[in-house]
């Protein structure tokens, strides 16, 4: 069995060759190593902190280590001034253990480094004049795109609310009968917190799914009825979908749709889970046009259309470092070629939410503005902006329109 400590480092080196998202990585080495549940959370600890991180941990290598690295000796380090600084694990134990981690010729820098870092946390966390995208390891370029956009002081809220690790958030299903009770929360109605393991046995069951209180501002706005005819069309893995059946008390008026087909049955498992066993699932990329006997056919569409992700960077701790600026131009241009596809399908007077978790105004506000300027026949209802920063959820977008 190999050690969680290690398994970090082979994550983190695969991570940098882009081999995989690092979610995908950890539930690998995870499984393939055959980790207890205790080792397989602090697997998870590590690498999630090292890459929340990364920016900081090789701002302190460098204070700690002149010269040049090799990589694997960068990531051992990473991992080991992670547990240490990062995780506050024992002195002994982290600088003993990332110290086995290297190759005998590079175990004598190893021990130096962890050593010295013990003895120089303080001076290490004083952090005066380092820039604000070091200390909250954010690309330069996000910071400065956030600042312009927010202000100094709510980039730096963003950043670091980014860098804290996510609670677990569910929701009641109201079409399962269950004896839970929920405990009594702050969250909007229907949601609350899980402190501690999550319990199986009521996700298996149906009688709960795990979701951001964000999730539900697009469909508030969609405010889908019983009896309307309604479309998700980007609807994997399925937690809209079931937000959209509770409120119409099923899902029999319920079209979902992916681009990915190989996203389809875990969309239905978790569908059926969820006791919505009679929506229509169909594969279909929305980037071309929506086929004929889909035209008219909505009283509702949502489009919970791809993004950058901007506003969940503290569930998808590496997208930070996958994301560029040509991306969220590129990423417009599907959005808008979405929308354009399913518009025909609408029924007159019908209603399309356009929803992203992203904080981005170009894929957001700005997307939506250029969209009425061109469809006269086009009125905006209502909008809303969660930014986490300010509400303390994940970061999302949703504008309803209707057409006349």
């Amino acid at each position: 069995m190999k050690s969680p400590r290690r398994a970090a480092v082979s994550i983190l080196r695969a991570w940098t060759k882009g081999h995989a998202y690092a979610e995908n990585l950890i539930e690998r080495h995870a499984s393939r190593n055959d980790l207890s549940s205790a080792d397989r959370a602090l697997l998870n600890a590590i690498v999630l902190g090292v890459l929340r991180n990364l920016r900081l941990l090789d701002h302190w290598i460098s204070q700690l280590r002149k010269g040049k690295l090799d990589d694997e000796t960068r990531d051992i380090l990473r991992v080991g001034l992670c547990q240490l600084l990062i995780l506050e694990l024992p002195d002994h134990a982290a600088v003993f253990e990332t110290v086995e981690l290297g190759k005998s010729g590079a175990r004598g820098l190893i021990n130096a480094v962890m050593r010295r870092a013990a003895a120089t946390k303080k001076k290490l966390f004083d952090l005066e004049g380092v820039p604000p995208e070091t200390c909250y390891s954010h690309p330069e370029w996000l910071f400065k795109r956030w600042k312009k956009a927010y202000g100094k002081e709510e980039a730096i809220e963003l950043m670091a609310f980014n860098n804290h690790p996510a609670p677990t958030i569910a929701r009641l299903n109201p079409l399962v009968a269950s004896d839970f009770q929920a405990p009594e929360s702050d969250l909007p109605d229907g949601f609350f917190q899980i402190e501690g393991p999550i319990p199986n046995h009521l996700l298996a069951s149906g009688a709960i799914y795990i979701q951001d209180p964000a999730t539900r501002h697009s469909v508030d706005l969609l405010d889908p009825r019983p009896g309307e005819r309604v479309l998700d069309a980007c609807a994997a893995p399925g937690g809209k979908a079931f937000l959209i059946a509770a409120a119409q008390g099923g899902g029999k008026d319920l079209v979902c749709t992916d681009s990915n087909e190989k996203r389809l049955p875990r969309l239905r498992e978790n569908l059926e889970r969820l006791q919505i066993k009679d929506a229509e699932i169909d594969c279909h990329d929305w980037s071309t046009p929506g086929p004929g006997k889909w035209h008219g056919a909505f009283d509702a569409i949502l489009l919970d259309v791809p993004c950058s992700n901007t506003g969940v960077f503290r569930r998808r701790v590496d997208v930070r470092w996958r994301l560029k600026p040509a991306d969220i131009t590129a990423l417009t241009k599907l959005q808008r070629q979405i929308i354009e596809n399913a518009l025909p399908c609408l029924k007159p007077g019908g209603r399309l939410v356009y929803s992203t978790c992203s904080v981005e105004a170009e894929e957001n506000a700005a997307l939506i503005d250029a969209v009425l300027a061109d469809h006269p026949e086009l009125s905006l209802e209502d909008t809303r902006q969660a930014l986490p920063q300010r509400d303390g959820t994940d970061g999302a977008f949703a504008a309803c329109l209707r057409l006349a």
